[in-house]
Protein backbone atom coordinates (compact mmCIF):
# COMPACT_ATOMS: atom_id res chain seq x y z
CA UNK A 1 0.00 0.00 0.00
CA UNK A 2 2.50 2.63 0.45
CA UNK A 3 3.93 2.05 -2.58
CA UNK A 4 0.98 3.15 -4.33
CA UNK A 5 1.35 5.96 -2.18
CA UNK A 6 4.83 7.04 -3.25
CA UNK A 7 3.93 5.98 -6.80
CA UNK A 8 0.80 8.49 -6.84
CA UNK A 9 3.29 11.33 -5.95
CA UNK A 10 5.30 10.37 -8.94
CA UNK A 11 2.54 10.52 -11.09
CA UNK A 12 1.50 13.67 -9.80
CA UNK A 13 5.31 15.17 -9.77
CA UNK A 14 5.44 14.22 -13.45
CA UNK A 15 2.18 15.37 -14.51
CA UNK A 16 2.88 18.75 -12.70
CA UNK A 17 6.27 18.66 -14.64
CA UNK A 18 4.85 18.06 -17.62
CA UNK A 19 2.28 20.50 -17.79
CA UNK A 20 4.79 23.11 -16.51
CA UNK A 21 6.65 22.05 -19.85
CA UNK A 22 3.89 22.45 -21.81
CA UNK A 23 2.77 25.99 -20.47
CA UNK A 24 -0.49 24.30 -19.32
CA UNK A 25 -2.16 24.78 -15.82
CA UNK A 26 -1.85 21.31 -14.14
CA UNK A 27 -5.57 21.60 -13.08
CA UNK A 28 -6.29 21.25 -16.68
CA UNK A 29 -5.32 17.21 -16.87
CA UNK A 30 -6.64 14.79 -14.49
CA UNK A 31 -5.61 11.29 -13.67
CA UNK A 32 -7.85 8.67 -14.27
CA UNK A 33 -6.48 5.47 -12.55
CA UNK A 34 -6.53 2.29 -14.63
CA UNK A 35 -7.72 -0.24 -11.96
CA UNK A 36 -7.86 -3.55 -14.62
CA UNK A 37 -6.84 -6.33 -12.25
CA UNK A 38 -6.41 -4.66 -9.23
CA UNK A 39 -8.48 -5.78 -6.23
CA UNK A 40 -10.65 -3.37 -4.56
CA UNK A 41 -8.67 -2.86 -1.46
CA UNK A 42 -5.59 -1.12 -3.40
CA UNK A 43 -8.18 0.84 -5.37
CA UNK A 44 -9.65 2.09 -2.08
CA UNK A 45 -6.16 2.67 -0.52
CA UNK A 46 -5.71 5.17 -3.58
CA UNK A 47 -9.35 6.75 -3.23
CA UNK A 48 -8.13 7.48 0.14
CA UNK A 49 -5.14 9.56 -0.72
CA UNK A 50 -7.36 11.77 -2.74
CA UNK A 51 -8.25 10.12 -6.43
CA UNK A 52 -11.23 10.38 -7.22
CA UNK A 53 -11.77 9.04 -10.90
CA UNK A 54 -11.11 5.03 -12.22
CA UNK A 55 -11.55 3.57 -15.63
CA UNK A 56 -12.65 -0.44 -15.97
CA UNK A 57 -11.87 -2.40 -19.17
CA UNK A 58 -14.28 -5.10 -18.15
CA UNK A 59 -17.47 -5.16 -17.09
CA UNK A 60 -17.55 -7.67 -14.72
CA UNK A 61 -14.67 -6.06 -12.82
CA UNK A 62 -16.35 -3.37 -13.36
CA UNK A 63 -19.92 -4.60 -11.45
CA UNK A 64 -17.14 -5.83 -8.63
CA UNK A 65 -15.62 -2.96 -7.84
CA UNK A 66 -17.96 -0.66 -7.69
CA UNK A 67 -20.23 -2.71 -5.69
CA UNK A 68 -17.45 -2.85 -3.55
CA UNK A 69 -16.33 0.70 -3.86
CA UNK A 70 -20.13 2.34 -3.58
CA UNK A 71 -19.71 4.37 -0.51
CA UNK A 72 -16.92 6.26 -2.09
CA UNK A 73 -17.62 9.07 -3.88
CA UNK A 74 -16.14 8.24 -7.40
CA UNK A 75 -16.28 8.88 -10.93
CA UNK A 76 -16.36 5.84 -12.69
CA UNK A 77 -15.71 5.80 -16.71
CA UNK A 78 -16.08 2.94 -19.06
CA UNK A 79 -12.27 2.56 -20.77
CA UNK A 80 -12.79 -1.05 -22.22
CA UNK A 81 -14.36 -2.31 -25.84
CA UNK A 82 -17.91 -1.55 -25.40
CA UNK A 83 -20.19 -4.71 -26.64
CA UNK A 84 -24.17 -4.84 -27.23
CA UNK A 85 -24.97 -7.42 -24.35
CA UNK A 86 -23.17 -5.04 -21.75
CA UNK A 87 -24.92 -1.61 -22.32
CA UNK A 88 -27.24 -2.60 -19.83
CA UNK A 89 -24.32 -3.66 -17.42
CA UNK A 90 -22.51 -0.84 -17.95
CA UNK A 91 -25.11 1.65 -17.55
CA UNK A 92 -25.35 0.64 -14.03
CA UNK A 93 -22.37 1.90 -12.56
CA UNK A 94 -20.31 4.12 -15.10
CA UNK A 95 -20.86 7.36 -15.21
CA UNK A 96 -19.16 8.04 -18.65
CA UNK A 97 -18.20 5.44 -21.73
CA UNK A 98 -14.90 6.86 -23.50
CA UNK A 99 -14.79 3.99 -25.60
CA UNK A 100 -17.47 4.35 -28.59
CA UNK A 101 -16.40 3.87 -31.71
CA UNK A 102 -19.23 2.99 -34.33
CA UNK A 103 -23.23 4.34 -34.93
CA UNK A 104 -24.28 0.42 -34.26
CA UNK A 105 -23.44 0.71 -30.92
CA UNK A 106 -24.21 4.96 -30.32
CA UNK A 107 -27.80 3.37 -31.36
CA UNK A 108 -28.05 0.43 -29.38
CA UNK A 109 -26.84 2.48 -26.22
CA UNK A 110 -29.38 5.43 -27.26
CA UNK A 111 -32.24 2.55 -27.14
CA UNK A 112 -31.25 1.55 -23.68
CA UNK A 113 -30.97 5.54 -22.03
CA UNK A 114 -34.54 5.98 -23.61
CA UNK A 115 -35.94 3.44 -21.86
CA UNK A 116 -34.06 3.96 -18.56
CA UNK A 117 -34.64 7.72 -18.87
CA UNK A 118 -31.05 8.81 -18.55
CA UNK A 119 -28.88 10.17 -20.20
CA UNK A 120 -25.02 9.67 -20.40
CA UNK A 121 -21.32 11.37 -21.03
CA UNK A 122 -19.34 9.43 -23.78
CA UNK A 123 -15.70 10.65 -25.83
CA UNK A 124 -15.48 8.87 -28.88
CA UNK A 125 -12.42 6.11 -29.10
CA UNK A 126 -10.33 6.65 -32.10
CA UNK A 127 -7.76 4.40 -33.41
CA UNK A 128 -4.54 6.73 -34.25
CA UNK A 129 -1.88 4.27 -34.90
CA UNK A 130 -4.68 2.70 -37.37
CA UNK A 131 -3.17 -1.07 -35.77
CA UNK A 132 -5.93 -3.95 -36.67
CA UNK A 133 -5.03 -5.01 -32.60
CA UNK A 134 -6.58 -1.47 -31.35
CA UNK A 135 -10.76 -0.43 -31.55
CA UNK A 136 -11.65 2.93 -32.50
CA UNK A 137 -13.17 4.58 -35.46
CA UNK A 138 -10.39 5.42 -38.17
CA UNK A 139 -9.75 8.94 -37.55
CA UNK A 140 -11.02 9.73 -41.46
CA UNK A 141 -14.72 8.34 -40.08
CA UNK A 142 -14.45 9.73 -36.94
CA UNK A 143 -15.65 13.44 -37.68
CA UNK A 144 -19.05 11.48 -39.56
CA UNK A 145 -18.81 9.32 -36.34
CA UNK A 146 -19.06 12.43 -34.28
CA UNK A 147 -22.05 13.92 -35.89
CA UNK A 148 -24.22 11.02 -35.93
CA UNK A 149 -23.73 10.44 -32.50
CA UNK A 150 -24.65 13.80 -32.00
CA UNK A 151 -28.42 13.37 -33.00
CA UNK A 152 -28.89 10.97 -30.11
CA UNK A 153 -30.62 13.14 -27.37
CA UNK A 154 -29.79 10.99 -24.36
CA UNK A 155 -25.93 10.41 -25.30
CA UNK A 156 -23.35 13.60 -24.37
CA UNK A 157 -20.49 13.83 -26.62
CA UNK A 158 -17.61 15.42 -24.51
CA UNK A 159 -14.04 14.37 -26.50
CA UNK A 160 -12.19 11.81 -27.65
CA UNK A 161 -9.87 9.14 -26.59
CA UNK A 162 -6.96 7.21 -28.01
CA UNK A 163 -4.70 4.49 -26.99
CA UNK A 164 -1.57 5.33 -28.52
CA UNK A 165 0.73 3.65 -30.25
CA UNK A 166 2.73 1.28 -27.77
CA UNK A 167 6.33 2.14 -28.89
CA UNK A 168 9.43 2.82 -27.55
CA UNK A 169 9.50 5.61 -30.90
CA UNK A 170 8.00 8.38 -29.29
CA UNK A 171 7.96 10.61 -32.67
CA UNK A 172 5.63 8.19 -33.47
CA UNK A 173 3.55 8.15 -30.38
CA UNK A 174 3.55 11.96 -30.77
CA UNK A 175 1.73 11.63 -33.95
CA UNK A 176 -1.14 9.26 -32.65
CA UNK A 177 -1.94 12.28 -30.47
CA UNK A 178 -1.32 15.16 -32.08
CA UNK A 179 -3.55 13.38 -34.88
CA UNK A 180 -6.40 13.13 -31.79
CA UNK A 181 -5.62 17.05 -31.47
CA UNK A 182 -6.20 17.77 -34.55
CA UNK A 183 -9.24 15.90 -34.90
CA UNK A 184 -10.89 17.87 -31.94
CA UNK A 185 -9.91 21.00 -33.44
CA UNK A 186 -11.36 20.42 -36.61
CA UNK A 187 -14.89 18.96 -34.74
CA UNK A 188 -14.66 22.22 -32.41
CA UNK A 189 -14.91 24.03 -35.90
CA UNK A 190 -18.18 22.45 -37.02
CA UNK A 191 -20.19 23.80 -34.16
CA UNK A 192 -21.89 20.47 -34.09
CA UNK A 193 -24.75 20.47 -31.60
CA UNK A 194 -24.69 18.74 -28.98
CA UNK A 195 -20.96 18.07 -29.07
CA UNK A 196 -18.57 19.42 -26.16
CA UNK A 197 -15.15 18.13 -27.33
CA UNK A 198 -13.45 19.73 -24.11
CA UNK A 199 -11.68 16.34 -23.41
CA UNK A 200 -9.01 14.27 -24.28
CA UNK A 201 -8.50 11.13 -23.02
CA UNK A 202 -5.05 10.13 -24.15
CA UNK A 203 -1.64 8.87 -22.74
CA UNK A 204 -1.06 5.85 -20.07
CA UNK A 205 2.21 5.16 -18.02
CA UNK A 206 5.09 5.39 -20.20
CA UNK A 207 3.62 8.08 -22.86
CA UNK A 208 1.95 10.19 -20.31
CA UNK A 209 4.47 13.63 -21.12
CA UNK A 210 3.90 13.47 -24.97
CA UNK A 211 0.39 13.31 -24.19
CA UNK A 212 0.05 16.05 -21.51
CA UNK A 213 2.57 18.36 -24.77
CA UNK A 214 -0.18 17.17 -26.72
CA UNK A 215 -3.32 18.22 -25.13
CA UNK A 216 -4.23 15.29 -23.13
CA UNK A 217 -6.81 16.47 -20.45
CA UNK A 218 -6.54 12.99 -19.14
CA UNK A 219 -4.05 10.71 -18.40
CA UNK A 220 -5.15 7.06 -17.77
CA UNK A 221 -2.26 5.33 -15.44
CA UNK A 222 -2.11 1.57 -14.16
CA UNK A 223 1.15 -0.06 -13.83
CA UNK A 224 3.50 2.97 -13.09
CA UNK A 225 1.03 3.08 -9.67
CA UNK A 226 -0.66 -0.83 -8.84
CA UNK A 227 2.42 -2.25 -10.88
CA UNK A 228 3.02 -4.84 -13.75
CA UNK A 229 -0.46 -7.10 -14.20
CA UNK A 230 -0.30 -10.38 -14.83
CA UNK A 231 -2.21 -10.55 -18.09
CA UNK A 232 -0.88 -8.48 -21.30
CA UNK A 233 -2.61 -5.28 -22.66
CA UNK A 234 -3.79 -7.06 -25.69
CA UNK A 235 -6.47 -8.80 -22.82
CA UNK A 236 -8.28 -6.06 -22.36
CA UNK A 237 -8.03 -4.41 -25.63
CA UNK A 238 -9.00 -6.57 -27.99
CA UNK A 239 -12.04 -8.09 -26.98
CA UNK A 240 -14.46 -9.82 -29.75
CA UNK A 241 -18.07 -9.19 -29.63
Amino acid sequence: MENISHNLKIIHNRIEQSCKNANRNTESVRLLLATKTVDSNRINYALKEGENLIGENKVQELKQKCTALKEQNTEVHFIGHLQSNKIKEVLKWATCIESIDRLSIAEKLQKRLEFEQKKIDVYIQVNTSFEDSKFGVLPEHAIDLVNEVSKFNNIRIKGLMTIGLLSSQSTEIRKCFQLLKKIQEEIINLKMPNVKMTELSMGMSGDLEIAIEEGATIVRVGTAIFGDRIYPDSFYWNETE
